[in-house]
Protein backbone atom coordinates (compact mmCIF):
# COMPACT_ATOMS: atom_id res chain seq x y z
CA UNK A 1 0.00 0.00 0.00
CA UNK A 2 3.05 2.26 0.52
CA UNK A 3 1.60 4.26 3.43
CA UNK A 4 3.27 3.76 6.79
CA UNK A 5 1.87 4.94 10.11
CA UNK A 6 3.09 4.75 13.69
CA UNK A 7 2.61 6.67 16.93
CA UNK A 8 5.63 8.29 18.59
CA UNK A 9 5.47 10.64 21.57
CA UNK A 10 1.74 11.29 21.04
CA UNK A 11 2.30 12.05 17.36
CA UNK A 12 0.80 9.91 14.59
CA UNK A 13 3.54 9.85 12.00
CA UNK A 14 2.12 9.16 8.52
CA UNK A 15 4.67 8.47 5.80
CA UNK A 16 4.17 8.41 2.03
CA UNK A 17 6.57 5.56 1.38
CA UNK A 18 7.01 4.82 -2.31
CA UNK A 19 10.42 6.39 -2.94
CA UNK A 20 11.14 4.23 -6.00
CA UNK A 21 8.28 6.13 -7.73
CA UNK A 22 8.99 9.49 -6.09
CA UNK A 23 6.11 8.77 -3.70
CA UNK A 24 3.56 9.07 -6.52
CA UNK A 25 0.08 8.41 -5.13
CA UNK A 26 -2.18 5.56 -6.18
CA UNK A 27 -5.83 5.05 -5.23
CA UNK A 28 -4.74 2.41 -2.72
CA UNK A 29 -2.38 4.94 -1.14
CA UNK A 30 -5.17 7.53 -0.89
CA UNK A 31 -7.23 4.90 0.95
CA UNK A 32 -4.27 4.25 3.22
CA UNK A 33 -3.88 7.95 3.98
CA UNK A 34 -7.58 8.29 4.76
CA UNK A 35 -7.45 5.28 7.08
CA UNK A 36 -4.32 6.56 8.83
CA UNK A 37 -5.89 9.98 9.45
CA UNK A 38 -9.07 8.35 10.77
CA UNK A 39 -7.09 6.07 13.10
CA UNK A 40 -5.10 9.03 14.43
CA UNK A 41 -8.27 11.02 15.02
CA UNK A 42 -9.81 8.12 16.97
CA UNK A 43 -6.70 7.35 19.05
CA UNK A 44 -6.95 9.22 22.39
CA UNK A 45 -3.17 8.99 22.80
CA UNK A 46 -2.55 11.04 19.64
CA UNK A 47 -2.37 14.80 19.99
CA UNK A 48 -1.10 15.70 16.49
CA UNK A 49 -0.46 14.20 13.06
CA UNK A 50 2.83 14.45 11.18
CA UNK A 51 2.81 13.85 7.42
CA UNK A 52 5.96 13.49 5.31
CA UNK A 53 7.45 11.56 2.42
CA UNK A 54 10.09 8.85 2.43
CA UNK A 55 13.47 9.55 0.88
CA UNK A 56 14.21 12.87 -0.82
CA UNK A 57 10.70 13.58 -2.16
CA UNK A 58 7.41 14.56 -0.54
CA UNK A 59 5.26 13.33 -3.44
CA UNK A 60 5.37 13.64 -7.21
CA UNK A 61 1.57 13.80 -7.19
CA UNK A 62 -0.74 11.26 -8.74
CA UNK A 63 0.55 8.10 -10.37
CA UNK A 64 -0.76 9.00 -13.81
CA UNK A 65 -1.46 5.48 -15.09
CA UNK A 66 -3.32 4.56 -11.90
CA UNK A 67 -5.16 7.87 -11.87
CA UNK A 68 -6.41 7.55 -15.45
CA UNK A 69 -7.68 4.04 -14.72
CA UNK A 70 -9.61 5.36 -11.70
CA UNK A 71 -10.97 8.46 -13.43
CA UNK A 72 -14.60 7.34 -13.38
CA UNK A 73 -14.61 6.87 -9.59
CA UNK A 74 -12.85 10.09 -8.55
CA UNK A 75 -15.99 11.70 -7.17
CA UNK A 76 -16.71 8.77 -4.86
CA UNK A 77 -13.36 7.02 -4.54
CA UNK A 78 -10.26 6.97 -2.37
CA UNK A 79 -8.92 10.39 -3.39
CA UNK A 80 -12.16 12.04 -2.28
CA UNK A 81 -12.11 10.03 0.96
CA UNK A 82 -8.60 11.31 1.68
CA UNK A 83 -9.59 14.91 0.91
CA UNK A 84 -12.53 14.78 3.30
CA UNK A 85 -10.48 13.01 5.99
CA UNK A 86 -7.78 15.69 5.89
CA UNK A 87 -10.15 18.65 5.80
CA UNK A 88 -12.18 17.08 8.60
CA UNK A 89 -9.22 16.38 10.89
CA UNK A 90 -9.83 17.95 14.31
CA UNK A 91 -6.29 17.42 15.57
CA UNK A 92 -3.45 19.60 14.25
CA UNK A 93 -1.69 18.34 11.12
CA UNK A 94 2.02 19.13 10.77
CA UNK A 95 3.74 18.51 7.43
CA UNK A 96 7.41 18.27 6.46
CA UNK A 97 8.11 18.76 2.75
CA UNK A 98 11.36 17.91 1.03
CA UNK A 99 12.04 17.72 -2.69
CA UNK A 100 9.09 17.59 -5.07
CA UNK A 101 5.55 18.43 -4.00
CA UNK A 102 3.57 18.19 -7.25
CA UNK A 103 -0.16 18.56 -7.83
CA UNK A 104 -2.03 17.33 -4.78
CA UNK A 105 1.36 17.32 -3.05
CA UNK A 106 1.00 21.11 -3.02
CA UNK A 107 -2.76 21.48 -2.69
CA UNK A 108 -2.98 19.22 0.38
CA UNK A 109 -0.70 21.67 2.19
CA UNK A 110 -3.56 24.18 2.18
CA UNK A 111 -5.39 21.93 4.64
CA UNK A 112 -2.51 21.38 7.06
CA UNK A 113 -1.87 23.55 10.08
CA UNK A 114 1.93 23.80 10.25
CA UNK A 115 3.89 23.32 7.01
CA UNK A 116 7.68 23.23 7.01
CA UNK A 117 9.57 23.25 3.71
CA UNK A 118 13.11 22.19 2.95
CA UNK A 119 15.12 24.93 1.25
CA UNK A 120 15.27 22.80 -1.91
CA UNK A 121 11.56 21.92 -2.03
CA UNK A 122 9.76 22.49 -5.33
CA UNK A 123 6.00 23.08 -5.24
CA UNK A 124 4.06 22.86 -8.47
CA UNK A 125 0.42 22.54 -9.59
CA UNK A 126 0.64 21.57 -13.30
CA UNK A 127 -3.06 20.88 -13.73
CA UNK A 128 -3.78 23.15 -16.71
CA UNK A 129 -0.71 22.03 -18.71
CA UNK A 130 -2.06 18.48 -18.33
CA UNK A 131 -5.46 19.51 -19.65
CA UNK A 132 -6.97 19.36 -16.16
CA UNK A 133 -8.14 21.94 -13.61
CA UNK A 134 -7.42 22.94 -10.04
CA UNK A 135 -8.42 20.52 -7.26
CA UNK A 136 -8.66 20.03 -3.47
CA UNK A 137 -10.13 23.49 -2.93
CA UNK A 138 -7.10 25.26 -4.36
CA UNK A 139 -9.13 27.42 -6.77
CA UNK A 140 -11.06 28.75 -3.76
CA UNK A 141 -8.40 28.94 -1.07
CA UNK A 142 -5.36 30.26 -2.93
CA UNK A 143 -7.04 33.37 -4.43
CA UNK A 144 -8.65 34.15 -1.07
CA UNK A 145 -5.31 33.76 0.70
CA UNK A 146 -3.00 35.58 -1.69
CA UNK A 147 -5.14 37.32 -4.32
CA UNK A 148 -6.03 36.33 -7.86
CA UNK A 149 -3.10 38.07 -9.53
CA UNK A 150 -0.48 36.46 -7.29
CA UNK A 151 -1.69 32.90 -7.82
CA UNK A 152 -2.84 33.05 -11.46
CA UNK A 153 0.63 32.11 -12.70
CA UNK A 154 0.63 29.10 -10.39
CA UNK A 155 -2.85 27.78 -11.26
CA UNK A 156 -3.27 28.92 -14.88
CA UNK A 157 0.31 28.51 -16.12
CA UNK A 158 1.46 25.83 -13.69
CA UNK A 159 4.56 27.80 -12.67
CA UNK A 160 6.63 26.36 -9.84
CA UNK A 161 6.62 27.95 -6.38
CA UNK A 162 9.90 28.21 -4.51
CA UNK A 163 9.89 27.73 -0.72
CA UNK A 164 10.22 31.38 0.28
CA UNK A 165 7.43 32.35 -2.09
CA UNK A 166 5.26 29.59 -0.61
CA UNK A 167 5.66 31.22 2.80
CA UNK A 168 4.75 34.62 1.34
CA UNK A 169 1.64 33.16 -0.31
CA UNK A 170 0.52 31.62 2.97
CA UNK A 171 0.99 28.01 1.84
CA UNK A 172 3.83 27.24 4.26
CA UNK A 173 4.97 28.22 7.73
CA UNK A 174 8.76 28.24 7.48
CA UNK A 175 11.71 27.23 5.31
CA UNK A 176 14.51 25.15 6.82
CA UNK A 177 17.67 23.37 5.65
CA UNK A 178 16.75 20.01 4.13
CA UNK A 179 18.63 18.09 6.83
CA UNK A 180 16.61 19.79 9.58
CA UNK A 181 13.06 19.98 8.21
CA UNK A 182 11.74 16.61 9.41
CA UNK A 183 13.26 16.85 12.88
CA UNK A 184 11.87 20.36 13.28
CA UNK A 185 8.40 19.27 12.15
CA UNK A 186 8.51 16.32 14.55
CA UNK A 187 9.52 18.58 17.45
CA UNK A 188 6.71 21.02 16.64
CA UNK A 189 4.18 18.19 16.47
CA UNK A 190 5.37 16.87 19.84
CA UNK A 191 4.70 20.26 21.44
CA UNK A 192 0.97 19.56 21.11
CA UNK A 193 1.43 16.67 23.53
CA UNK A 194 2.04 19.19 26.31
CA UNK A 195 -0.89 21.48 25.47
CA UNK A 196 -4.53 21.09 26.57
CA UNK A 197 -6.01 19.00 23.72
CA UNK A 198 -9.53 20.39 23.83
CA UNK A 199 -8.22 23.96 23.68
CA UNK A 200 -6.11 23.04 20.65
CA UNK A 201 -8.98 21.35 18.82
CA UNK A 202 -11.42 24.14 19.66
CA UNK A 203 -9.06 26.80 18.33
CA UNK A 204 -8.40 24.84 15.14
CA UNK A 205 -12.14 24.42 14.65
CA UNK A 206 -12.72 28.15 15.09
CA UNK A 207 -9.97 28.91 12.58
CA UNK A 208 -11.34 26.48 9.99
CA UNK A 209 -15.12 26.37 10.43
CA UNK A 210 -15.95 29.72 8.85
CA UNK A 211 -15.05 28.35 5.42
CA UNK A 212 -15.65 24.59 5.99
CA UNK A 213 -19.10 24.20 4.38
CA UNK A 214 -18.15 26.29 1.37
CA UNK A 215 -14.84 24.45 1.06
CA UNK A 216 -16.39 20.97 1.12
CA UNK A 217 -18.89 21.98 -1.55
CA UNK A 218 -16.16 23.56 -3.67
CA UNK A 219 -13.95 20.46 -3.42
CA UNK A 220 -16.79 18.36 -4.82
CA UNK A 221 -17.44 20.89 -7.61
CA UNK A 222 -13.75 20.81 -8.52
CA UNK A 223 -13.74 16.99 -8.52
CA UNK A 224 -16.69 16.94 -10.93
CA UNK A 225 -14.88 19.35 -13.25
CA UNK A 226 -11.62 17.43 -12.83
CA UNK A 227 -13.35 14.17 -13.80
CA UNK A 228 -14.75 15.81 -16.93
CA UNK A 229 -11.36 17.21 -17.83
CA UNK A 230 -9.73 13.76 -17.48
CA UNK A 231 -12.02 12.48 -20.22
CA UNK A 232 -11.33 15.48 -22.49
CA UNK A 233 -9.34 15.38 -25.73
CA UNK A 234 -6.90 17.89 -24.21
CA UNK A 235 -6.07 15.68 -21.23
CA UNK A 236 -5.74 12.60 -23.42
CA UNK A 237 -3.28 14.43 -25.66
CA UNK A 238 -1.34 15.77 -22.65
CA UNK A 239 -1.00 12.31 -21.09
CA UNK A 240 -0.13 10.69 -24.41
CA UNK A 241 2.57 13.30 -24.97
CA UNK A 242 3.84 12.72 -21.42
CA UNK A 243 4.29 9.01 -22.00
CA UNK A 244 5.78 9.59 -25.45
CA UNK A 245 8.15 12.22 -24.01
CA UNK A 246 7.15 14.95 -26.44
CA UNK A 247 5.47 18.35 -26.33
CA UNK A 248 1.66 18.15 -26.50
CA UNK A 249 -0.23 19.68 -29.38
CA UNK A 250 -3.44 21.49 -28.45
CA UNK A 251 -4.45 22.69 -31.93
Amino acid sequence: MSIESRVENRVARIIIARPEKKNALTQAMYAGLADAIKAAEENPQVRALLLHGAGDTFTAGNDIEDFVRASESLQTGSARAFMHALTGAQKPVVTAVNGLAVGIGTTLLLHCDLVYLAHDAILKMPFVPLGLCAEFGSSLLLPSMAGHARVAEKLLLGDAIDPEEAVQLGIATKVLPAAQVLAHAQAQAERFGKLPPEAVRTTKRLMRDGQRAQLQQHIDVELAAFTQRLASAEAKEAFKAFFERRAPQFD
